[in-house]
């Protein structure tokens, strides 16, 4: 992030995001302020014999998710086909309506209406959810999705934690504290309504849409569309999954605090804050760590959180003595053990946060514009499959004798399983991973004229070739995946070789050593134009031995003949001398510390040029000039140390 952009907060000061941050955490903190209360109400205050205190939480759970199983498809395509910020307020004025209800059934303790206001207002949050990832993208520019994602995960997990709070706080006053609750979701439910008035105007994706009423095929018929697109899809799985990992522990927290932790109610609350505050910084940080733009080399990052710190709860647990009776906030930390596993929970969040927030981002960026709320809506109704699923394993698990910090060994270890097939199936998260890492842990990567690299369409990328890590650090600056046209012999690389067969490069050797390979190599290059994606090729030919910019090849030419397409001009600055360049006598990689770890390195971004004007000589001319080396001269690279 450059100094001059504003950080994702300025985002709660603009119009096109503010009033749809404010409803959104408005409706999510209604949602929980009254599920909380009547769970509550129904637990400590009733005794009903056809629904027992042991079962209304679940039943309560349940009659909540149900409609984003019957109703997700219908409402998705809602969302594509109106104005979104008018489908808003009409969920909202719906849930002023529902609140009344409900209000009415906390002033009778009514249980039958209240449950009826639950399902309500599952159907009330089924309506809102495709509506909310799909206005997104239509108002925040690529390089501010993952910002304004991490924004909304955050205050979506503050207003969980406040609404049952304040929920728990209001039907605990004595004798008056349903009519509390029934004015406090009413009043939530009003403000919400009004802030909603000024969400500015969202035109429909796809106004001409017809309405499929048949939920079962619609789902399918998007699950279908999905598929085609295979990081979505992945990341469709990937995200059901993390609500299937984090509904074992939000689930559980009661009987954790209780059984293992030997806490009250209290401790079971301040599990759920720490694991609430722990997602929210999680997301937050995925901007600063994604440096603006959608950066799915995050994923594999919270992945391995999630496992380390589930694995560790499981032995933070081992060992913990038993107490007399249920301590309360201040005797369980008081303990030292306890704030392990405090730091387990804090932590294993916000690797959770890190996890999705990257991956909501990206289906909104890769999904076609005019389906993304219906994709967005079959998404969740994975969620709630998921999230079913977790319960019935979570429940068969404790069945069969497991114990709850086993329960959470076993997720956490079945979590590298499934992250591991995920990556493996989508290569690019892994190589975002690894570009990531080299660009923030092995070396400090500054980009400058980020902004040139085309965000959409076909596009030559041109670049200095200096190092045999070159292609990882372009990837890195690019919030798309490029195809990179290599030498050959890099391949035979250990290491450096899987790593570009992973990342589909393709080999290049001269006409006169392989006419074959030299024919290929430029039959894909074309290929990856005729799709519409980046390319990248480094016109000297191979990796500079002296430090100096060689001449530019023909390839460049040959290529925009039949493809004129725009050309990026790039140059990677103080990389020469670095462990991955030819600093010694012509060889690499064998002085691992001669630069330190976090040596500065750049990329200098020009301006796209016209196919006509992008002849081999202006490109090198255009290159030199981005290193601030005289075309004229020698071409050298400054060998400069941070």
């Amino acid at each position: 992030m450059s100094p001059t952009q504003p950080n994702q907060f300025a985002l709660l000061r603009q119009r096109r995001f503010a009033p749809f941050f404010w409803v959104q955490f408005l409706g999510a903190g209604n949602d929980n302020l009254f599920k909380f209360a009547f769970t509550v109400m129904v637990t400590y205050q009733l005794q009903l014999a056809w629904l027992p205190a042991s079962l209304a939480g679940l039943v309560i759970g349940a009659l909540f998710i149900a409609p984003f199983l019957l109703f997700s498809a219908t409402s998705g395509q809602l969302a594509d086909k109106l104005d979104k910020a008018s489908l808003m307020r009409f969920v909202k004025t719906f849930e002023i309506a529902v609140m009344g209800l409900a209000a009415w059934g906390f002033w009778m303790q009514h249980v039958p209406v209240l449950l009826g206001c639950v399902f309500l207002m599952g159907l009330h949050s089924t309506l809102f959810g495709p509506v909310k990832y799909a206005y997104l993208p239509q108002h925040l520019d690529d390089r501010e999705l993952t910002g304004g994602n991490g924004v909304v995960e955050m205050g979506t997990f503050v207003a969980i934690l406040l609404g049952n709070v304040i929920g728990g706080l209001l039907i605990a006053i004595p004798e008056t504290g349903a009519r509390w609750a029934a004015l406090g979701c009413v009043l939530v439910a009003v403000v919400g309504r009004l802030v909603a008035q000024a969400i500015p105007v969202s035109p429909a994706s796809d106004p001409g849409l017809r309405i499929n009423w048949n939920p079962f095929t619609e789902t399918w018929r998007n699950l279908k569309r999905a598929h085609r697109n295979v990081v979505v899809f992945r990341s469709l799985l990937g995200i059901s999954w993390m609500w299937f990992f984090g509904a074992v522990f939000l689930s559980t927290f009661p009987s954790f605090a209780r059984d293992v932790l030997h806490g009250d109610e209290r401790v079971a609350s301040l599990l759920l804050v720490v694991f609430s505050i722990g997602i929210a910084t999680g997301s937050l940080l995925c901007e600063r760590l994604s440096h603006r733009q959608v950066e799915i080399g995050l994923v594999p990052l919270g992945a391995i959180g999630m496992t380390v710190f589930a694995v560790d709860l499981y032995f933070a647990t081992r060992g913990l003595a038993p107490a007399s009776a249920s301590m309360g906030v201040g005797a369980f930390t008081a303990v030292p053990a306890h704030w392990r596993v405090l730091a387990d929970l804090a932590l294993l969040a916000l690797f959770a946060g890190l996890y999705s927030v990257p991956m909501y981002a990206l289906i909104q960026l890769r999904c076609e514009p005019t389906h993304r709320a219906r994709v967005i809506a079959a998404n969740n109704i994975l969620n709630a499959l998921f999230m079913i699923a977790s319960s019935l394993a979570t429940g068969a698990m404790l069945a069969a004798g497991l114990t709850l910090p086993q329960v959470f060994l076993v997720v956490g270890l079945l979590n590298a399983v499934v992250a591991a097939y995920i990556f493996l199936l989508v290569p690019e998260y892994l190589l975002r991973f690894l570009a990531w890492i080299l660009s923030n842990l092995v070396y400090r990567f500054r980009v400058r004229g980020g902004e040139h690299i085309p965000v959409q369409g076909a596009a030559l990328l041109v670049c200095n070739h200096v190092s045999f890590v070159d292609a990882i650090l372009l990837m890195a600056a690019s919030p798309r995946p490029i195809r990179f046209v290599m030498d050959h012999r890099i391949f035979a690389i250990p290491v450096l070789g899987s790593v570009f067969r992973l990342a589909k490069a393709i080999p290049i050797a001269s006409q006169k050593e392989d006419p074959a390979t030299y024919a290929a190599a430029f039959d894909a290059a074309r290929a990856v134009l005729d799709e519409g994606d980046l390319l990248a090729i480094f016109p000297e030919g191979a990796i500079t031995r002296d430090g100096t910019l060689g001449e530019f090849r023909g390839g460049v030419a040959k290529i925009l003949s039949t493809h004129p397409v725009p050309v990026v001009p790039m140059a990677l600055t103080h990389l020469w001398g670095s462990f991955f360049s030819r600093i010694e006598r012509g060889r690499a990689m064998v002085r691992p510390f001669r630069r330190g770890p976090f040596s500065t390195v750049g990329l200098e971004v020009g301006e796209p040029m016209a196919a006509a004007d992008a002849s081999p000589e202006r490109l090198r001319e255009r290159v030199a000039a981005l290193l601030g080396a005289d075309p004229q001269a020698s071409g050298a690279l400054t060998a400069a140390r941070p």
